[in-house]
Protein backbone atom coordinates (compact mmCIF):
# COMPACT_ATOMS: atom_id res chain seq x y z
CA UNK A 1 0.00 0.00 0.00
CA UNK A 2 1.40 3.11 -1.18
CA UNK A 3 2.45 6.31 0.91
CA UNK A 4 1.59 9.57 -0.12
CA UNK A 5 3.97 12.56 -0.44
CA UNK A 6 4.70 14.83 2.30
CA UNK A 7 3.20 18.02 0.49
CA UNK A 8 -0.09 18.16 -1.05
CA UNK A 9 -3.25 20.27 -1.47
CA UNK A 10 -5.84 19.76 0.98
CA UNK A 11 -8.25 18.59 -1.08
CA UNK A 12 -5.63 15.77 -2.10
CA UNK A 13 -5.37 15.29 1.56
CA UNK A 14 -8.97 14.55 2.09
CA UNK A 15 -9.49 12.68 -0.60
CA UNK A 16 -6.18 10.23 0.04
CA UNK A 17 -8.40 10.19 3.93
CA UNK A 18 -11.54 8.98 1.86
CA UNK A 19 -9.44 6.65 -0.06
CA UNK A 20 -7.94 5.20 3.26
CA UNK A 21 -11.33 5.41 5.16
CA UNK A 22 -12.97 3.28 2.67
CA UNK A 23 -10.30 0.44 2.37
CA UNK A 24 -10.89 0.24 6.09
CA UNK A 25 -14.84 0.12 6.01
CA UNK A 26 -14.45 -2.32 3.02
CA UNK A 27 -12.18 -4.86 4.98
CA UNK A 28 -14.34 -4.18 7.84
CA UNK A 29 -17.41 -5.46 6.03
CA UNK A 30 -16.01 -8.30 4.57
CA UNK A 31 -14.81 -9.66 7.74
CA UNK A 32 -17.84 -9.07 9.55
CA UNK A 33 -19.91 -11.00 7.39
CA UNK A 34 -17.31 -14.36 7.26
CA UNK A 35 -16.94 -13.89 10.88
CA UNK A 36 -20.73 -13.74 11.69
CA UNK A 37 -21.06 -17.24 9.85
CA UNK A 38 -18.57 -18.43 12.08
CA UNK A 39 -19.68 -17.05 15.72
CA UNK A 40 -21.09 -20.57 17.35
CA UNK A 41 -17.65 -21.66 16.76
CA UNK A 42 -15.42 -18.52 18.37
CA UNK A 43 -18.54 -18.35 20.81
CA UNK A 44 -17.69 -21.72 22.43
CA UNK A 45 -13.75 -20.85 21.62
CA UNK A 46 -14.85 -17.71 24.29
CA UNK A 47 -16.67 -20.07 26.76
CA UNK A 48 -14.68 -22.62 26.60
CA UNK A 49 -12.02 -21.60 30.03
CA UNK A 50 -15.40 -20.79 31.88
CA UNK A 51 -17.60 -23.54 30.61
CA UNK A 52 -17.37 -25.65 33.93
CA UNK A 53 -19.76 -22.59 35.59
CA UNK A 54 -21.92 -23.07 32.84
CA UNK A 55 -24.95 -25.80 31.93
CA UNK A 56 -24.73 -27.11 28.75
CA UNK A 57 -26.73 -28.58 26.12
CA UNK A 58 -27.27 -32.21 24.35
CA UNK A 59 -24.14 -32.07 23.01
CA UNK A 60 -21.95 -31.06 25.98
CA UNK A 61 -21.12 -27.72 24.59
CA UNK A 62 -21.96 -24.36 26.78
CA UNK A 63 -25.41 -23.25 26.15
CA UNK A 64 -26.12 -19.32 27.27
CA UNK A 65 -29.85 -17.61 27.28
CA UNK A 66 -31.00 -15.47 24.93
CA UNK A 67 -33.71 -13.34 26.61
CA UNK A 68 -35.34 -12.38 22.76
CA UNK A 69 -33.83 -13.12 18.76
CA UNK A 70 -32.31 -9.92 19.08
CA UNK A 71 -30.11 -10.09 21.65
CA UNK A 72 -28.65 -13.23 20.08
CA UNK A 73 -29.00 -11.78 16.74
CA UNK A 74 -26.72 -8.17 18.30
CA UNK A 75 -24.55 -10.91 20.86
CA UNK A 76 -23.43 -13.01 17.24
CA UNK A 77 -22.78 -9.07 15.60
CA UNK A 78 -20.79 -8.16 18.53
CA UNK A 79 -18.60 -11.03 18.40
CA UNK A 80 -17.88 -11.26 14.51
CA UNK A 81 -17.51 -7.58 14.64
CA UNK A 82 -14.70 -7.61 17.49
CA UNK A 83 -13.33 -10.80 15.77
CA UNK A 84 -13.09 -8.65 12.46
CA UNK A 85 -11.55 -5.75 14.15
CA UNK A 86 -8.56 -7.96 15.75
CA UNK A 87 -7.98 -9.41 12.70
CA UNK A 88 -8.16 -6.07 10.29
CA UNK A 89 -6.51 -4.43 12.90
CA UNK A 90 -2.88 -4.95 10.95
CA UNK A 91 -4.69 -3.27 7.81
CA UNK A 92 -6.63 -0.49 10.19
CA UNK A 93 -2.78 0.43 11.69
CA UNK A 94 -1.29 0.44 8.42
CA UNK A 95 -3.80 2.70 6.84
CA UNK A 96 -3.61 5.31 9.66
CA UNK A 97 0.00 4.86 9.63
CA UNK A 98 0.36 5.68 5.93
CA UNK A 99 -1.28 9.06 6.08
CA UNK A 100 0.11 10.43 8.95
CA UNK A 101 3.79 8.96 8.60
CA UNK A 102 5.02 11.89 5.23
CA UNK A 103 4.31 14.71 7.96
CA UNK A 104 7.08 12.74 10.23
CA UNK A 105 10.73 13.24 10.07
CA UNK A 106 13.46 10.35 9.03
CA UNK A 107 14.28 9.61 12.43
CA UNK A 108 10.88 9.80 13.81
CA UNK A 109 9.51 7.20 10.91
CA UNK A 110 12.17 4.34 12.25
CA UNK A 111 10.22 3.64 15.35
CA UNK A 112 7.02 2.88 13.98
CA UNK A 113 7.51 -0.85 12.44
CA UNK A 114 9.43 -1.40 15.49
CA UNK A 115 6.62 0.29 17.64
CA UNK A 116 3.63 -1.34 15.64
CA UNK A 117 5.17 -4.95 16.21
CA UNK A 118 5.82 -4.83 19.81
CA UNK A 119 2.04 -3.04 20.50
CA UNK A 120 0.60 -5.95 18.23
CA UNK A 121 2.86 -8.87 19.99
CA UNK A 122 1.81 -7.08 23.84
CA UNK A 123 -2.01 -6.81 23.08
CA UNK A 124 -1.78 -10.25 21.90
CA UNK A 125 0.22 -11.65 25.02
CA UNK A 126 -2.41 -9.93 27.19
CA UNK A 127 -5.43 -11.33 25.41
CA UNK A 128 -3.91 -14.71 25.48
CA UNK A 129 -3.00 -13.89 29.65
CA UNK A 130 -6.34 -13.32 30.16
CA UNK A 131 -7.47 -16.57 28.78
CA UNK A 132 -5.72 -18.63 30.08
CA UNK A 133 -4.96 -17.47 33.55
CA UNK A 134 -7.85 -14.83 34.38
CA UNK A 135 -11.03 -16.17 32.78
CA UNK A 136 -11.75 -19.27 34.90
CA UNK A 137 -10.81 -17.99 38.30
CA UNK A 138 -12.71 -14.75 37.40
CA UNK A 139 -15.87 -16.15 36.82
CA UNK A 140 -15.19 -19.09 39.20
CA UNK A 141 -15.12 -16.31 42.39
CA UNK A 142 -18.12 -14.64 40.87
CA UNK A 143 -20.42 -17.52 40.48
CA UNK A 144 -19.39 -18.66 44.12
CA UNK A 145 -20.90 -15.29 45.21
CA UNK A 146 -24.64 -16.48 44.61
CA UNK A 147 -23.77 -19.61 46.92
CA UNK A 148 -26.84 -19.55 49.75
CA UNK A 149 -28.79 -16.66 47.72
CA UNK A 150 -29.68 -18.36 44.38
CA UNK A 151 -28.68 -19.71 41.10
CA UNK A 152 -26.46 -17.44 38.02
CA UNK A 153 -28.69 -17.73 34.90
CA UNK A 154 -26.33 -17.17 32.26
CA UNK A 155 -27.53 -14.49 29.88
CA UNK A 156 -25.49 -14.63 26.80
CA UNK A 157 -25.24 -10.85 26.11
CA UNK A 158 -23.86 -10.44 29.30
CA UNK A 159 -21.89 -13.04 29.68
CA UNK A 160 -20.03 -12.26 26.14
CA UNK A 161 -19.99 -9.06 26.76
CA UNK A 162 -17.74 -9.49 29.72
CA UNK A 163 -15.37 -11.68 28.41
CA UNK A 164 -14.74 -9.47 25.43
CA UNK A 165 -14.30 -6.71 28.05
CA UNK A 166 -11.76 -8.79 29.55
CA UNK A 167 -9.45 -10.16 26.65
CA UNK A 168 -9.61 -5.86 25.66
CA UNK A 169 -8.53 -4.71 29.26
CA UNK A 170 -5.71 -7.16 29.73
CA UNK A 171 -4.79 -6.13 25.95
CA UNK A 172 -4.81 -2.60 26.49
CA UNK A 173 -3.19 -3.12 30.03
CA UNK A 174 0.15 -4.87 28.97
CA UNK A 175 0.74 -1.95 26.00
CA UNK A 176 2.70 -1.01 29.75
CA UNK A 177 5.97 -1.70 28.68
CA UNK A 178 6.11 0.12 25.72
CA UNK A 179 4.50 2.99 27.72
CA UNK A 180 7.93 2.68 29.97
CA UNK A 181 10.31 2.32 26.86
CA UNK A 182 9.05 5.90 25.55
CA UNK A 183 8.66 7.82 28.44
CA UNK A 184 12.48 6.78 29.12
CA UNK A 185 13.70 6.87 25.36
CA UNK A 186 11.69 10.53 24.91
CA UNK A 187 13.38 11.64 28.38
CA UNK A 188 9.86 12.56 29.42
CA UNK A 189 10.30 10.47 32.97
CA UNK A 190 14.08 9.47 33.21
CA UNK A 191 14.74 6.43 34.07
CA UNK A 192 15.92 7.29 37.84
CA UNK A 193 13.09 8.60 38.75
CA UNK A 194 10.81 6.09 36.95
CA UNK A 195 12.70 3.53 39.19
CA UNK A 196 13.21 5.66 42.57
CA UNK A 197 9.34 6.20 42.72
CA UNK A 198 8.32 2.71 42.82
CA UNK A 199 5.90 2.64 45.47
CA UNK A 200 3.90 5.67 43.82
CA UNK A 201 4.22 3.78 40.28
CA UNK A 202 2.94 0.57 42.20
CA UNK A 203 -0.14 2.47 43.57
CA UNK A 204 -1.01 4.20 40.08
CA UNK A 205 -1.12 0.51 38.81
CA UNK A 206 -3.49 -0.69 41.40
CA UNK A 207 -5.55 2.27 40.75
CA UNK A 208 -5.41 1.32 36.78
CA UNK A 209 -6.15 -2.18 37.84
CA UNK A 210 -9.34 -1.82 39.57
CA UNK A 211 -10.26 0.91 36.40
CA UNK A 212 -9.50 -1.60 34.13
CA UNK A 213 -11.26 -4.83 35.29
CA UNK A 214 -14.83 -5.23 34.28
CA UNK A 215 -16.39 -7.01 37.12
CA UNK A 216 -14.60 -5.07 40.29
CA UNK A 217 -13.80 -8.24 42.01
CA UNK A 218 -10.60 -8.06 44.02
CA UNK A 219 -9.54 -11.66 42.46
CA UNK A 220 -9.57 -10.07 38.98
CA UNK A 221 -8.05 -7.00 40.54
CA UNK A 222 -5.39 -8.40 42.29
CA UNK A 223 -4.16 -10.79 39.12
CA UNK A 224 -3.91 -7.69 37.07
CA UNK A 225 -1.84 -5.89 39.36
CA UNK A 226 0.15 -8.76 39.89
CA UNK A 227 0.53 -8.66 36.38
CA UNK A 228 1.19 -5.25 35.31
CA UNK A 229 3.76 -5.21 38.54
CA UNK A 230 5.83 -7.58 36.62
CA UNK A 231 5.74 -6.38 33.49
CA UNK A 232 6.72 -2.68 34.86
CA UNK A 233 9.97 -4.80 35.85
CA UNK A 234 10.66 -6.49 33.04
CA UNK A 235 10.21 -3.23 31.36
CA UNK A 236 12.87 -1.28 33.48
CA UNK A 237 15.14 -4.14 33.03
CA UNK A 238 14.70 -3.99 29.31
CA UNK A 239 14.82 -0.04 29.11
CA UNK A 240 18.27 -0.54 31.68
CA UNK A 241 19.80 -2.97 28.91
CA UNK A 242 18.48 -1.42 25.45
CA UNK A 243 18.96 2.38 26.57
CA UNK A 244 22.04 2.05 28.92
CA UNK A 245 24.09 4.90 27.52
CA UNK A 246 20.48 7.20 27.47
CA UNK A 247 20.15 6.45 31.12
CA UNK A 248 23.66 7.32 31.66
CA UNK A 249 22.95 10.42 29.95
CA UNK A 250 20.07 10.83 31.67
CA UNK A 251 21.56 10.13 35.62
CA UNK A 252 24.61 12.62 34.71
CA UNK A 253 22.17 15.41 33.67
CA UNK A 254 20.01 14.66 37.08
CA UNK A 255 23.25 14.82 39.26
CA UNK A 256 24.27 17.85 37.52
CA UNK A 257 20.88 19.57 38.02
CA UNK A 258 21.10 17.88 41.61
CA UNK A 259 24.39 19.43 42.89
CA UNK A 260 23.61 23.18 40.69
CA UNK A 261 20.15 23.02 43.31
CA UNK A 262 22.61 22.19 46.18
CA UNK A 263 24.51 24.92 45.36
CA UNK A 264 22.32 27.71 44.97
CA UNK A 265 20.75 26.44 48.62
CA UNK A 266 24.40 26.69 49.85
CA UNK A 267 24.48 30.27 48.39
CA UNK A 268 21.31 31.23 50.06
CA UNK A 269 21.95 29.76 53.21
CA UNK A 270 25.01 31.89 53.39
CA UNK A 271 23.55 35.10 52.67
CA UNK A 272 20.78 34.40 54.66
CA UNK A 273 23.45 34.20 57.25
CA UNK A 274 25.47 37.22 56.61
CA UNK A 275 21.90 39.26 57.26
CA UNK A 276 21.43 37.40 60.07
CA UNK A 277 24.77 38.73 61.72
CA UNK A 278 24.51 42.13 60.12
Amino acid sequence: MPIGPARMPLFDHLGELRMRLVRIIACLAIAVVVFYMATPIMGQFLLLPVAEFLPQDASGFASLQAIDPFEAFSTRFKISLWASLVACAPVILWQILAFFLPALKPTERKWFIPTFAAAVALFIFGTVFCYLVILNPAFQWLTDQAAGLGTVAPRMSSYIDMIIKFELGFGVAFELPLIVFYLVIFDVIPYKKLRGSWRMVYVVLMVISAMATPDASPVTMLLMFAAMIGMYEVSLLISRIVLSKRIKKQNEEIEREEAEEAAQDAALAKEKAKKAKK
